[in-house]
């Protein structure tokens, strides 16, 4: 069974509806996951992307922040969401497909402008969250597992436009990355997007405050698709769609797909 997935951080799901439509008819991914949602579940505009043949979802989702879905072409039923550092925040769902994959939608704090925990409650909360992710993995190892979302953090040097300049810019800390590698040594995790598109600069995030965000290409990849050494290898298709940065009121952050061989 052959299966593409998609994540995107879309900025308000009800803002941006008819862009996810749009993703959902031009590019058909068979699941498709959604950070920063900002929305109560039962006001999730379902009608439109059950029409377009999604017709299984599973969320969390809060009023005017956070939130994540997982919506699938592919029957699929929920497999749990945790409340990492006990924020009490919509920022995990996952959901399992009929193939026996579970789906792991995240969407990571973004931890404000300041990266010094003592001063910035937000720095914090968000090395918390990562620590628990972590913990949550060496207690039980994920198999068969995609995890995929908006993590918040650009890795490796080629994930950011200027490595020096965003030393000590909150996502590309060193800090915040040996965080992000401690969650993905703990659960093997397999960075996908990195296994298909080894080399050179990717992004998927574009700031809003560039004028010409394509012409300055400031970018930082922050939204990922993992999976387990079990199934890692049936993975392939990497890309990530970043036309859609400039479509008709976008998101900052542009779609990231993966293709299964399962």
């Amino acid at each position: 069974m052959a299966f593409t997935l998609a994540t995107w951080n879309i900025n308000s799901v009800r803002l941006r509806e008819d862009i996810v439509a749009q993703l959902m008819r031009d590019e058909a991914p068979d699941v498709l996951c959604l950070q920063e949602c900002k929305s109560p579940v039962e006001k999730i505009p379902q009608e439109q992307f059950q029409a377009l043949g999604y017709t299984h979802m599973v969320a969390r989702g809060q009023k005017g922040y956070n939130g994540v879905a997982i919506f699938s072409k592919i029957p699929m039923v929920e497999a749990g969401a945790e409340d990492y550092a006990n924020l009490g925040h919509a920022r995990h769902i996952a959901g399992t497909l009929e193939n026996g994959v579970t789906v792991h939608n995240f969407y990571v704090p973004a931890g404000g402008d300041v990266a010094d925990r003592e001063v910035n409650e937000k720095f914090g909360q968000k090395l918390d969250y990562l620590n628990d992710m972590r913990d949550a993995f060496h207690k039980n190892a994920p198999q068969k597992s995609i995890l995929v979302g908006d993590l918040n953090i650009a890795p490796r040097e080629d994930d950011v436009w200027d490595h020096k300049k965003l030393l000590k810019v909150v996502s590309h800390t060193p800090v915040e990355v040996e965080a992000l590698a401690e969650v993905q040594d703990v659960g093997r995790w397999v960075d996908v997007t990195r296994t298909d598109i080894p080399y050179g600069k990717l992004y998927s995030w574009w700031s809003y405050r560039a004028r010409d965000w394509d012409a300055a290409d400031k970018g930082r990849r922050l939204d990922h698709v993992w999976a387990t050494p079990d199934i890692a290898g049936a993975a392939h298709g990497s890309r990530v769609l970043r036309d859609a940065r400039g479509w008709e009121k976008p998101s900052d952050h542009a779609p990231v797909f993966a293709t299964f061989d399962l």
